[in-house]
């Protein structure tokens, strides 16, 4: 039998998920939640439009279609996990130096990515939640927020941070002033938390983006991005 040695950084509940998702024979009362909530500690999580979750870690790439119970109970789902969990130790070698431009289209609801050099408008969407809570809301991607209780910043801001590392320049398009501006708390976070990532944000800006499809965002976009910003 293989001997899968654990990443170094788990302990606690971490560690302890890891070892049964590896464990022989498999078993059938595996949380759903615990499994997420390592998947979010080793990597990032994002919701995509349907009910998928799209996860990312070293460059590798898992989509994931939530249980309708609250545990792992397929074989397939198992040793999906496990392929992953192993492959991804590895870092991928990257195709090009850097994931080039992106637009973050930010606001309390969600952060959309966009890779400017695409033609097609096709974001990674990364939702405000809570792992341990994604249980209540997972029919429905709208409901990860429900207008009244907010996650924590790191909950929400560290997977945009974790699908900007890479990136080149980075401009922000956000809504709202003052504290409901999810864009300016963003940033003021990045800067203490991900220095070197703030120092590739390029430029910002306020928009009314109900009013905005997301070509007309991109076109925006990619027209400041025709002359050279200041810092």
């Amino acid at each position: 039998m293989k001997t899968i040695t654990p990443p170094p950084s788990l302990n606690g509940s971490h560690l302890r998920t890891y070892e049964k998702i590896f464990q022989h024979p498999a078993l059938h009362n595996l949380a759903w939640r615990d499994v997420l909530a390592l998947l979010s500690h080793l990597g990032s999580v994002a919701a995509e439009t349907n009910t998928n979750l799209r996860v990312t870690r070293n460059g590798h790439i898992l989509i994931m279609s939530p249980p309708h119970t609250k545990e792992v109970s397929t074989v397939d789902e198992l040793v999906k996990l496990r392929h992953f969990l192993e492959q991804s130790e590895k870092v991928l070698p990257e195709s090009t130096p850097a994931a080039g431009h992106l637009l973050v289209v930010i606001d309390r609801h969600q952060a959309r990515l966009f890779h400017l050099e695409l033609h097609v408008a096709a974001p990674l969407r990364i939702v405000p939640y809570e792992p341990e809570e994604y249980f209540r809301h997972a029919h429905d991607s709208r409901d990860f927020f429900d207008g009244k209780e907010k996650a924590a910043p790191g909950a929400f801001f560290e997977p945009v941070a974790k699908a900007l590392k890479d990136a080149g320049r980075i401009m922000i398009f956000g809504t709202g002033t003052g504290s409901s501006n999810e864009m300016d708390q963003f940033i003021i976070w990045v800067k203490k938390h991900h220095p070197d990532l703030a120092r590739r944000i390029a430029s910002t800006m306020v928009i009314d983006e109900h009013h905005l499809t997301e070509g007309q965002l991109l076109a925006k976009a990619r027209e400041c991005y025709q002359h050279p910003l200041a810092n």
